[in-house]
């Protein structure tokens, strides 16, 4: 048996394999390869030993069957402690396989590049995950290579020290298994149909997640945090931000710019939504994004400070001059498009993260238009939630007028408007409105009285003829009383409680429109 070490090298993603391959052939190595990777290795000048000179087998099934072969395997999975294992491989005439460099079949780009069925199903890797599956096993032996971020490490080590540590073996199979864990989700998640089926809750479930950043920490300063991201999300994604300038993204800024997003995107007006601490503090539409930029900030000119601010059209220099003026601090401004001069203007002010998200421009949820990230989940003590999105807003066509006063139609906007804010305060959620501005908003209480005096503080003077919405029913007439004594003009609620006759006297009292909606918006 040969004392000369072996690697195999089997890659669709093809960087870095040269370097690696002449390398290890310095240091006295031998090559073994499949197919296009011995090809590649080829014509970078390596000396490469095709597979089938080791198998004695033909590539067969049109290149389905290639490395799985007792002379692969063997070679991978004997332990080099074990005397009987490596008599077994002289008695066959095997060799060991010292290290396995292998990553997979672009199933992901396949899938989501709208392929179809067949040429998806050509991309699930076989061979490869049994590769690398048996070299992480047998690591105290084999050298295990996933990833080529780690390809100069490896070659670092076996170049200063001779060999690969037994505790970097150790970290390199972990990745091997996170990576082939990944991958099986992504077919799992395919052949379920897409991430919806996830919404199936089925008896086992793992989520193919990516890491793309490590943010600089978490909730608090002593917390770590990262960004991982989720394949087959929307237009929608925060994986597709693009950050102009600006700071790095911390935990709180991705929370806030989740809903600022889910906001200014449920709206087909020109709308600016300010967020802070993942509430909105001041949301409004208006004719253009300086006039609702302005009059968000009139809502709530207080709480905006340091605040995260979606617009859903393009940032032009007016509105960026808007916010100048008022040397108003924000955390992110987040916008599908900005105009040169806009940008530069921005750009200047070294502690704003100025982000972009194409699909802003124009996007509007509705039960008609919902994307593949309708999942959504959180860990808790010991497991995670799932639960679908709660992106539907059921219209006012469906709605329920309740009691004796019926709504002119010009209140019409500001109840949708209202009710459609409420979607993202966090329960118990009050929302005062009026001719499109969110002037009061009262979120997060223990009780639903105490959001609504909340709410119907901020507004003050503007209550009168403002329409209030809240997320959930009014399980007392307190709400009701409150509003009717501040001249609200018409409550929009789910509907449902027992004591809902109670409500809707006062409101019938006071000449109140009560409006039912039939669905509840609750969001903790």
């Amino acid at each position: 048996m040969s004392e000369t070490r072996t690697a195999l090298i089997s890659c669709s993603d093809k960087r870095g394999l040269g370097p690696l391959a002449r390398a290890l052939e310095d240091m006295g190595w031998r090559i073994i390869s499949t197919g296009g990777t011995a090809e590649h290795l080829a014509g970078a000048g390596v000396d490469v030993i095709n597979i089938s000179d080791i198998t004695g087998h033909p590539s067969l099934l049109g290149g389905r069957v290639k490395t799985l072969h007792p002379a692969i395997h063997s070679g991978i999975l004997a332990r080099r402690d074990r005397p009987e294992d490596m008599q077994q491989l002289r008695d066959m005439r095997y060799e060991p396989i010292d290290m396995v460099v292998v990553n997979l079949y672009p199933l992901e780009e396949t899938a989501s590049g709208g392929a179809g069925e067949g040429e998806v199903l050509e991309n699930i890797d076989i061979g490869g995950p049994t590769l690398l599956r048996a070299a992480a096993k047998n690591f105290p032996s084999v050298i295990s290579v996933v990833r080529p971020d780690d390809y100069d490490n490896v070659v670092q080590n076996l170049q200063e020290c001779g060999d690969v540590d037994q505790q970097t073996r150790r970290a390199l199979a972990a990745a091997v298994f996170r990576h082939v864990s990944r991958y099986d989700s992504l077919i799992s998640v395919y052949l379920s149909g897409g991430s919806e089926a996830l919404l199936g809750y089925p008896d086992e479930m793992t989520i193919p997640l990516r890491h793309r950043m490590t943010l600089r920490y978490g909730e608090n300063p002593h917390q770590t945090a990262a960004f991982y991201e989720v394949p087959g999300g929307s237009s929608l994604s925060l994986a597709r931000l693009r950050q102009h300038s600006g700071p790095p993204l911390s935990f709180n800024n991705y929370c806030d710019v989740d809903v600022a997003v889910s906001v200014a995107a449920d709206f087909s007006a020109p709308l600016v939504c300010a967020i802070k601490h993942n509430i909105p503090c001041g949301v409004a539409a208006s004719d253009s994004p300086r006039l609702a930029f302005e009059r968000a900030y009139e809502a709530d000119p207080v709480s905006i400070f340091g605040g995260v601010v979606s617009v859903n059209r393009p940032v032009d220099l007016e509105l960026v001059q808007c916010i100048v003026q008022r040397e108003l601090f924000l955390e992110a401004l987040v916008a599908p498009e900005y105009t040169d001069e806009a940008l530069e203007r921005l750009q200047k002010r070294k502690k704003l993260r100025v982000l972009q998200l194409d699909a802003l421009a124009g996007y509007r949820s509705s039960s008609e238009d919902l994307e593949l990230d309708r999942v959504e989940g959180r860990f808790v003590r010991g497991g995670m939630l799932i639960n679908s999105r709660d992106e539907g807003f059921r219209l006012s066509s469906c709605w329920e007028v309740v009691g004796s006063s019926e709504p002119e139609e010009s209140i019409w906007p500001d109840m949708e408007f209202a009710w459609r804010v409420a979607k993202y305060v966090k329960s118990n959620a009050i929302v005062v409105a009026r001719d499109g501005v969110s002037w009061g908003i009262g979120a997060g209480q223990v009780n639903r009285v105490g959001s609504a005096e909340i709410a119907l503080d901020s507004a003050g003077d503007r209550c009168e003829g403002a329409v209030m919405a809240s997320d959930g029913m009014l399980p007392f007439p307190d709400v009701a009383e409150l509003a009717a004594e501040r001249g609200i003009r018409a409550l929009v609620q789910p509907g449902g409680s027992i004591r809902d006759d109670e409500s809707i006297e006062v409101a019938d009292r006071a000449g109140m429109v009560m409006i039912f909606t039939g669905r509840r918006h609750f969001r903790h």
